[in-house]
């Protein structure tokens, strides 16, 4: 009989691909810790087992006298006695069963590990196997599930929530998502609750990167390196802006991102359940960075501390809930992009710090040519086009040469 258990043994760690010296040792120790809490021996046991017959034996352990420590009060050195019961073989057959699942889960999960511990922001494809009030769990491939946690942060601070807001998960759905974590089996990660029934790989749908990766996917230009991505903010499951620059100046990279008739950044949205996505030019000027960045509100005047970050921007009356957006979401992603603290002004309430800042640092040229760089006594910079090869258009080029004219500081007055 016990000859038939080495034998068994042997062909599943065959078939489990464990080690059969190392899954012996385990029974071993854990044998020991059974019948030494089911003999009641005070100093412990130690389990040996043949490896040919597979025949379990018990040793009860003695101390010597002349092994006590006064420093520590333990024994360092015992006497072996055999106790084997007669029943071994059934304990240690529901000791081998517990032991090959833990071993088996154990080699699973360090060979996940190892395989997906480098492919952190990788985006994968898979498929919704089970919805739970807390977490999904994805398929990736056979024998490999990920985790989709989505937890109450206020009742459980130490977990994760990286679902989108709005969105829900069916049976069999398909989703795309990141890599964004992978447990180690070997206890190094963070100890998380259940985790015995929870996947090792943690992905998010959250995650900037998923945002990256999706252009990459649908825009030929970001893949191969003309198109280059230099910041993304996001709301999850609302709102998106990304900021796009060209290697090659012939290229437009908004165009290459939005894609014919916007089937490309539709396809994105799509994948994403929705949520708007900006795609903005990317500048090295800070200012003109910042005036893309709150696109779609036209912005007249940008002024950047450079030393302190922050940005003070002048819109049009009109266009001063366009740049706040609904809740201040169209300035918080702006400043998540550009990296700085804006500040957003109407034209009639900053006529007063205009006065006091120095000589306009960004004008936004529009198509066609620039607008009249005629600044009235109130600060406001004419909003007229000017005249090819002028600085002004008709009326200020003219009164530019009569210094002693009046000129009127109406911005709208010639419109």
């Amino acid at each position: 009989m016990a000859s038939e258990m080495i034998e068994a043994l042997t062909l599943l760690c065959q078939e489990k691909h464990i080690d059969e010296l190392v899954l012996l040792d385990r029974l071993e120790q854990s044998l020991a810790k059974s019948y030494a809490d089911i003999m009641h021996l005070d100093f412990g046991a130690r389990v040996t087992i043949s490896r040919e017959t597979g025949k379990v034996y018990v040793y009860k352990l003695v101390p010597k006298e002349e092994s006590f420590d006064e420093e520590t009060g333990e024994y360092t050195e015992f006497d072996e006695v055999d106790v084997t019961p007669a029943d071994t073989s059934r304990i240690a057959a529901q000791h081998a069963k517990t032991e090959i699942n833990n071993l088996v889960r154990t080699a699973a999960r360090a060979q996940i590990y190892e395989e997906f511990s480098d492919r952190l922001g990788d985006m994968i494809t898979g498929t919704v196997l089970q919805v739970t009030p807390e977490f999904a769990i994805v398929k990736i491939r056979e024998g490999v599930e990920a985790e989709l946690p989505y937890f109450d942060q206020r009742r459980n601070a130490e977990e994760r929530n990286e679902r989108p807001a709005g969105e829900r998960y069916a049976h069999n759905q398909r989703i795309k998502a990141i890599i964004i974590d992978v447990r180690d089996p070997n206890g190094t990660s963070a100890p998380v609750r259940g985790d015995r029934s929870r996947p090792p790989i943690v992905i998010s749908r959250t995650s900037i990167e998923l945002l990256a990766r999706l252009f990459e996917q649908e825009v030929p230009e970001i893949y191969e390196g003309s198109v280059e991505i230099h910041a993304i903010a996001r709301d999850p499951g609302v709102r998106s802006k990304v900021a796009v620059s060209s290697l090659d100046p012939r290229l437009d990279p908004v165009g290459a991102c939005v894609g014919p008739k916007g089937s490309r950044v539709r396809a994105v949205v799509t994948e994403l359940r929705g949520e708007r996505v900006d795609v903005i030019l990317w500048d090295e000027d800070p200012g003109k960075f910042v005036a893309n960045a709150l696109s779609p509100a036209k912005v007249s005047r940008v002024v950047v501390d450079s030393e302190t970050g922050y940005a003070t921007v002048i819109v049009p009356d009109d266009q001063l809930s366009l740049a706040i957006g609904k809740e201040g979401q169209n300035a918080r992603l702006a400043a998540r992009l550009t990296g700085l603290h804006i500040d957003i002004k109407n034209e009639t309430l900053a006529a007063d710090v205009l006065r006091e800042l120095p000589i306009v640092e960004f004008e936004k040229e529009e198509e066609g040519g620039h607008r009249c760089e005629y600044v009235g006594e109130n600060g406001m910079q004419c909003r007229n086009m000017a005249r090819p090869g002028s600085r002004f258009c008709g009326l200020h080029e003219a009164m530019a040469e009569f210094a002693d004219v009046a000129v009127s500081n109406d911005p709208d007055s010639l419109i």
